[in-house]
């Protein structure tokens, strides 16, 4: 199980026209805690950025699934699945987030059926939405890796 989490980073980026402009970028990160989040998004950003950085906020992303593929953007898909409450015979719709990596909304929504295609679940999708974050890291245990090598 994935727990992700959503930092923002602040910065003087140089823009095309030569000045500086102080921005804030988000990005999705997988770990355990918000420290580690945090430690983890400064250590990604490190390489990237010249002169000094903050990490100006960190939150709990409330995402079910990430799908990743081709594609420079990343799309929120809001959906409710649909169960049946066998004794009263009411349909219940229970909310979720997933995130997808695609080139546009039309791109997102085929790359999300693609994935869901296998559910057994049936579900609507409410809204697919573009956000702002930059990119997605994903947690390595590079320990393990080195671990396994070593043997």
């Amino acid at each position: 199980m994935h727990n992700w989490f959503l930092c923002k980073v602040s910065y003087q980026k140089m823009m095309e026209n030569g000045f500086q402009k102080k921005v804030t970028e988000q990005y999705l990160m997988d770990a355990l805690s918000f420290t580690e989040a945090e430690a983890r998004v400064i250590e990604e950003m490190r390489p990237f950025i010249s002169g000094e950085f903050t990490v100006s906020a960190v939150g709990r992303a409330r995402l079910t699934e990430v799908f990743f593929n081709d594609g420079d953007s990343y799309y929120k898909v809001k959906i409710h699945f649909i169960t049946l409450d066998e004794t009263s015979g009411v349909e219940k719709k229970t909310p979720a987030q997933m995130l997808v990596q695609a080139g546009n909304i039309k791109e997102a929504i085929a790359v999300f059926e693609e994935k869901m295609k296998d559910t057994l679940a049936d579900y609507v999708i409410v809204s697919v939405s573009e956000t702002a974050i930059m990119d997605v890291f994903q947690y390595t245990d590079e320990n393990k890796e080195s671990e396994v090598n070593d043997d």
